[in-house]
């Protein structure tokens, strides 16, 4: 599923609306070069799983925990992850194997910038979120199911989310 986003905050808009689909257990893997808009869509996708704290890009991190906030609606915890770095290394595997991801990606929400190709291996399906921006600011957001019932999940996502 292809959705074309006119901007910023069109993106966090349809991260809050994604949000709707996600439960915990769910691992989501952010692909897209440098400023396309991959933090900016996990702030959408935390407001809608109504997490605490800012999100901001874990990058020097690797990872953060945000908390329910049943103040705000919250259902489910989110894992918001950076893999940039971990590119760098000979067996970036191995670090992420270090994060111990598997033993909350059963309790929350997992999302994971720059993962593909080292996560996957943590769960049987997982959704793929690739983010391109065009020159004009616009994104372009490609959903790509893999495994489970993600195709079913994914064909009931209304694609009237973004404006």
């Amino acid at each position: 599923m292809t959705v074309a986003l006119a901007g910023v905050e069109d993106t966090r808009e349809y991260g809050q609306s994604l949000a709707r689909l996600l439960r915990a257990g769910d691992l989501v893997v952010l692909t897209g070069p440098l400023g396309a808009g991959k933090t900016v869509l996990v702030q959408g996708i935390g407001a809608g799983l109504g997490v605490r704290g800012d999100i901001t890009s874990p990058t020097f991190v690797i990872a953060r925990v945000h908390r329910a906030d049943p103040a705000r609606g919250g259902r489910v915890p989110l894992v918001h992850v950076d893999a940039y770095r971990l590119g760098a290394v000979p067996d970036p595997r191995a670090e992420v194997d270090d994060l111990d991801l598997d033993a909350t990606v059963d309790d929350a929400v997992t999302v994971v910038e720059w993962g593909e190709g080292l996560v996957e291996q943590l769960v049987d399906a997982y959704l793929e979120v690739r983010i391109d921006r065009r020159d004009d600011e616009s994104r372009v957001v490609d959903l790509v199911a893999h495994g489970g019932d993600w195709p079913a999940r994914l064909a009931a996502f209304p694609t009237v989310a973004a404006r």
